[in-house]
């Protein structure tokens, strides 16, 4: 047994003051329901926490960081517990569950929406389209809302509408010091400014205010796809239209290995937000590869081109990622990556392109922490195994492969952060923006209580 949980066995009198002060649950490791509720998104993260506070409301929330910071203990935060390296628990600390604050409501007439911090996608999408409206969040629906917004958001329509933290109106936070504040332009700025991109490094934020966009239910949407053998001529085109595609037009870009062997694919994969008959045009200059193995681009319900990424069983995959942001995809890195990127039985192998640019890439640099506004693209290389499985080989080949392709990105997407990720590398990313960081992280997190994501440290 570890320190922390003899402490905590010792005094139960506190664990149990916790409890009595909280109207959600309090688990520990000899609850039954313990192993439900440990578990994240990534079947390969395996940590055990002294204690997990599921958080029904904004004064759980308040309870739980008082005991975290009283006690000293390693505090996680967890919405939809989508961190890839497992940030979103640890071992022997407290998870701070917010999964049970799932309150949403809409304004249809001010065309606002405020969601609470353990709301998924897909619930967020479900309430907002029943207005025909939207806010530009992910691709994944069982995604948690916090954590995408806080690290930037990437979605099917941020080319036209911004990231998701474009469209942040106002938060309430709950900060290292229990206090409960407002952050907005106008109220606390600075705490404003540095929870847009800035992750979740200042505080825990327990519900979020949106401006919503008009958004058609159907779309077009689906997936271009030709054989493995054609990468670099899909790769050629992304990079040579993807940069000058219209707003509406998300134009992602996959080269993927399944498992057991199947033969891999380059895809496009498309989501076009404006009219039918100039989405036809638009989707022209791909067509004319030729020989696609497949091409199922057709009107779609917009919430299931939301739903199509998903992962029917998530819990059950062991999941490794690198990433970087791209300035551009030059012939250089298409012949790094056709020449690298290979499969193998045993695991599923992606190598993905988020692309940026439109209304992501006007918006000023210092008007938000997060950085990166002059990237054609996220470029992200993941593999996954079946849980259970030894990872080893399918983690060193991946880092092997990184080498390669790393020299052509210019940082990183903080909610696709990698566990041993150093202080130096975190600077860099956050470039001229890190130095007004760390002032917002003095004043919110002295003490560096909420350190498990992109951290930026404090000097005071």
């Amino acid at each position: 047994m570890s320190k922390v949980a003899e402490t905590l066995t010792i005094e139960a009198a506190s664990v149990d003051a916790l409890r009595a002060s909280m109207r959600g649950d309090v688990v520990a490791p000899r609850d039954d329901t313990y192993d439900e509720h440990r578990k994240v998104w990534n079947g390969s993260i395996d940590k055990r926490p002294a204690l997990i506070a599921r958080c029904a409301g904004v004064a759980d929330v308040r309870a739980a960081v008082g005991f975290a910071r009283e006690h000293e203990l390693l505090a996680a935060v967890r919405g939809g517990g989508h961190s890839f390296p497992g940030l979103s628990t640890c071992d022997d600390g407290m998870l701070i569950d917010l999964g049970p604050m799932k309150g949403i409501r809409v304004d249809p007439e001010a065309r606002t929406v405020r969601a609470q911090s353990g709301v998924l996608l897909g619930e967020l999408d479900r309430e907002t389209q029943e207005f025909a409206l939207a806010v530009p969040a992910g691709v994944v629906t069982h995604t948690g809302l916090a954590g995408l917004t806080l690290g930037g958001g990437i979605g099917w329509i941020m080319r036209k509408h911004g990231l998701t933290i474009d469209n942040l109106l106002s938060v309430d936070v709950v900060t290292a010091a229990g206090e409960f504040v407002k952050a907005s332009e106008d109220e606390n700025p600075d705490l404003f400014w540095g929870v847009r991109g800035g992750g979740g490094n200042f505080g825990i934020v327990t519900s979020f205010e949106f401006q919503l966009h008009p958004m058609q239910r159907e779309v077009l949407a689906g997936r271009i796809a030709f054989p493995a053998s054609r990468a670099g001529d899909v790769l050629g085109l992304y990079a040579e239209y993807g940069p000058r595609a219209p707003d509406e037009l998300d134009l992602d870009c996959g080269y993927v290995f399944p498992p057991g062997g199947q033969p891999g694919m380059a895809a496009f994969n498309i989501c076009w937000s404006g009219s039918a008959s100039d989405g036809e045009r638009a989707l022209a200059p791909l067509r004319r590869l030729g020989n696609p193995v497949a091409d199922t681009v057709a009107p779609m319900d917009y919430v299931a081109v939301q739903r199509s990424g998903d992962i029917t069983d998530p819990r059950a995959v062991g999941q490794y990622v690198k990433s970087g942001f791209i300035p551009s995809m030059s012939p250089q890195l298409i012949s790094a990556i056709t020449a690298g990127l290979a499969g193998h039985p045993q695991r599923g192998t992606i190598l993905a392109f988020d692309q940026g640019g439109g209304a992501v890439g006007r918006v000023p640099t210092a008007s938000t922490a997060f950085p990166q506004r002059d990237a054609m693209a996220n470029m992200l290389c993941f593999v996954n195994w079946p849980y259970g499985t030894d990872p080893g080989a399918h983690i060193a080949w991946i880092r092997q492969f990184w080498t390669t392709v790393e020299p052509f990105t210019q940082g990183f997407y903080v909610n696709d952060l990698e566990a041993d990720m150093t202080a130096a590398t975190i600077r860099e990313n956050y470039r001229q923006n890190h130095e007004r960081l760390v002032a917002v992280k003095n004043r919110y997190d002295p003490t560096n209580l909420f350190r498990l994501n992109a951290n930026i440290r404090p000097t005071v």
